[in-house]
């Protein structure tokens, strides 16, 4: 029963956190391109994420003829049920956290890694030429910018000696945020959170000569839902990884809480959409040749120099 309610105690934020960052993508996006946004369901639009999510559950759900309908329906829900399993191994804070996962880092890209496939079955099952394609395109980006995520973390776990996320903030929090010594580091494994989770300008998935919106084309309803939940809790999670692994995590300049957390994640979700408002998509081939030709070698020579350093000054962590 305890484990049910901290299961809930996780999901149902993650979900709430999930609609209300649609709200203010919508407003944000609004302001920066001069115009008001939501505005007219409830006080300053604040129950628009509601109308939004009545609406797409009570919509007919249209299903493809010749679709694989086990994988068809399977698909989104493995999509959204990776997308909240990924919460249980965050720590909060120093007492708060579902489970201390000590490999926390190498299970959460292994959870990563099979969210590809739910993108891959959901195009498939579709049977649509425009879905399969989409997927493709999904499934190539979402694997290749995995490689260099690896690559930059080994850089932090070097520095800390440890896979566990609550040891990376403690390690932080008794020296310095990671983020200053690797700086080059956290700008490249910003940038493959985009495009690790299908954000402009990396948002390859929808095709602009086949007009459609990639893997989800054929989803209508409630399916679609979910895979637009998992979307963004995707978004949500990469920005709280990103708060615990560079920026310390719970810690705050006057005292160390969850509140420090929410707010740096909140700060990297903002920039998640700066960026979608200020840059055009780029050409697929300039997506990959970014990892491939840029990142690939940036990030393993990055990484050659900090084991260099570190065995240089005796500062390697004992193991």
């Amino acid at each position: 029963m305890f484990n049910i309610l901290k299961i809930l105690l996780i999901i149902v934020p993650v979900l709430i956190s999930v609609a209300y960052l649609t709200l203010a993508e919508r407003k944000v996006l609004g302001y920066m391109q001069a115009r008001k946004g939501p505005n007219i369901v409830g006080i300053y639009g604040l129950l628009q994420p509601l109308a939004d999510g009545l609406k797409l559950f009570t919509k007919e759900m249209t299903i493809p003829n010749h679709s694989n309908i086990v994988i068809y329906f399977i698909s989104p829900t493995l999509f959204l049920t990776l997308a909240l399993v990924i919460w249980g191994a965050l720590p909060y804070s120093n007492n708060i956290f579902f489970s201390e996962i000590e490999l926390g880092l190498l299970f959460i890209l292994a959870v990563s890694s099979i969210s590809v496939y739910a993108v891959l079955m959901s195009g498939w099952s579709s049977m649509s030429k425009y879905a399969y394609l989409g997927a493709l395109r999904a499934a190539a980006q979402m694997i290749s910018y995995e490689v260099s995520m690896g690559l930059i973390l080994l850089s932090s776990i070097i520095c800390v000696g440890s896979l566990n996320l609550s040891k990376i903030s403690w390690f932080q929090i008794n020296s310095t945020l990671l983020i200053l010594p690797l700086l080059p580091a956290a700008i490249m494994f910003l940038v493959s959170l985009v495009a690790e989770t299908n954000r402009a300008p990396f948002d390859l998935t929808e095709g602009e000569s086949e007009l459609v919106s990639g893997y989800n084309v054929e989803y209508s309803s409630m399916s679609f839902a979910l895979l637009f939940l998992a979307e963004y809790a995707n978004i949500i999670f990469m920005s709280a990884l990103f708060s615990v692994i560079f920026l310390g995590g719970w810690w705050g300049f006057a005292f160390n809480s969850t509140l420090w957390l929410g707010i740096k994640t909140a700060f990297i979700a903002m920039f998640f959409i700066w960026i979608r408002a200020s840059f055009p998509r780029i050409r697929y081939d300039q997506l990959m040749m970014l990892l491939w030709k840029s990142y690939l070698p940036l990030s393993l020579g990055f990484l050659i120099i900090v084991m260099s350093l570190l065995w240089s000054l005796n500062g390697l962590p004992i193991l």
